[in-house]
Order: structure tokens, then sequence, then C-alpha cells
């Protein structure tokens, strides 16, 4: 599973002619990516608010995602027009308006990325070192790294190199290192 970052809810304070070349980007994107990936198996989601988006660009969102609904390789989650407050603020509604009792499970559940497991590793290109608002809830228990490269330039041997350091990396949620040397005691089923 793959989660990318591809515009922001922030991004709309950008000047206008970025704005509209970026979304210039997707389209063009869209109409050539989504056959090859698709050929490939890939499944892609476009995760974000769409209601501020023209009625062509949200058209294409949908071709996208209907194209390669039943697809199984690869899952592909486009963030576009999205923000974790977004995400965390329409889970919150979604179960008000449901009557449900907000809960870490029910938030959990009503997230936008819900049909994913939480991220392992959140690799954050460009020499910034925070996450920009990307996957707030979901991140809480990911790996961070931090790349210089721009993401243009983060190719094959980058992602090797943060794999590699994540390999490297003791995940304890919340247990200590000598918990982990330990195994569990329980029942054996054979």
């Amino acid at each position: 599973m793959l989660t990318v970052f591809a515009f922001s809810s922030e991004n709309w304070n950008r000047p206008q002619e970025e704005v509209s070349g970026l979304m210039e980007i997707l389209a063009m994107a869209l109409g050539r990516e989504v056959p090859q990936l698709h050929k490939d198996g890939v499944c892609i989601h476009i995760i974000g608010d769409r209601s501020g988006l023209t009625e062509k660009m949200r058209a294409g969102l949908v071709q996208a995602e209907e194209t390669t609904a039943r697809n199984t390789g690869l899952v592909l989650n486009v963030c576009f027009n999205y923000g974790g407050r977004w995400d965390i603020a329409q889970a919150a509604a979604r179960l008000v308006a449901q009557g449900v009792a907000i809960t870490e499970v029910s938030l959990d559940r009503a997230m936008a990325l819900a049909h994913v497991p939480d991220p392992d590793l959140l690799i954050r290109t460009g020499g910034e070192r925070r996450i920009s608002n990307f996957l707030l809830w979901q991140a809480a228990y990911s790996e961070l790294y931090f790349s210089e490269r721009l993401w243009p330039d983060f190719d094959e041997v980058a992602l090797d190199e943060a794999i590699a350091d994540f390999g490297q990396r003791e995940r304890r949620f919340g247990q200590t290192s000598d918990q982990l040397a330990t195994p569990p005691v329980g029942k054996i089923a054979a």
C-alpha cells in the first residue's frame, strides 16, 4: 500500500498560476497514468474533499477509481485536496450524523483511509522536517524518515535507503525492548 500527498487542502493558498498548473498536471496524469496503473493491477483511491473541485475534475477522479476498483495489486491512495485535520473533522461529523459515539475505534473506522492499515513508514521529501497536516491520525505510530531529495528526484535508490533505515528501527508500540525480546506466555493450540 502506498499513500501519496498530491495536493494538500492548504495548497489552495499558493499563487493561482501554480494551483492551476498543479490541476493541469493532475488532469494529465490521470489520462496518461491510469491506463498503465490499471494494466499493472493497481487499485486507486482518491482521498480528500472533492466539494471545491470542478465537475470535470471530480468526474476524472471517479473514472480513475472505477477503472481500477477491481484490481488486486498495489493499493495507491492519492491524497488530493486532503488534510489530516479535515479527515478527523469529517470522520467525527459523520459519526455525529449517524448518532454513533465518538471513540478511538469508531473514529478510526470513519476516517477516509479506513480501508488500509496505518502506515509503517512516512517519508517526507524536500528537506522539510514536518508532516504538514498529512495523515495526522494514521501516523501516530509511523516511523518518520526525512530526505533532502525533492519528490521528483526521490528514486528507487532513495526508497531503498529509506527502507534500509526503517529496517534498523525497533518498533515497540508502547512496550520496552525487553518485552519485545521475551516471547509472550500463552496457550499453544495444536
